[in-house]
């Protein structure tokens, strides 16, 4: 059973800087490229980036590009969201996936940007 686990989201004020984690279980992490996506209450789902299984990261939301970076740790089945200099914008629940698929997505983890 593929099982993704999201951590790191926190209540930051504008210009500060979060790392979420996506640990990983129930398949070959190694195999896969994974995605982190974000939930928007009114906007639906965004897509945020993704690594390939070389570890070769890709922003997909223009609004962030320059203010974070993708890297996984196959060893540990574990994907890293590096994001700095957050913005109102940013404020969503982000979600990790196998793949693309949006029906692997776990819990998700709280991002609020607010002074």
């Amino acid at each position: 059973e593929v099982k993704l686990v999201e951590s790191g989201g926190d209540l930051v004020q504008p210009g500060g800087s979060l790392r979420l984690s996506c640990e990983a279980s129930g398949f070959v992490f190694s195999d896969y490229p994974m995605t982190w996506i974000r939930e928007v209450p009114g906007k639906g789902l965004q897509w945020v980036a993704w690594i390939n299984t070389r570890g070769n990261g890709f922003i997909e939301d223009p609004s962030m590009k320059g203010r974070l970076s993708i890297s996984r740790d196959n060893a540990k089945s574990t994907m890293y969201l590096q994001m700095n200099d957050l913005n109102n914008g940013d404020t969503g629940i982000y979600y990790c996936l196998k793949g693309r698929d949006t029906s692997t997505k776990g819990q998700g983890t709280q991002v609020t940007v607010s002074s």
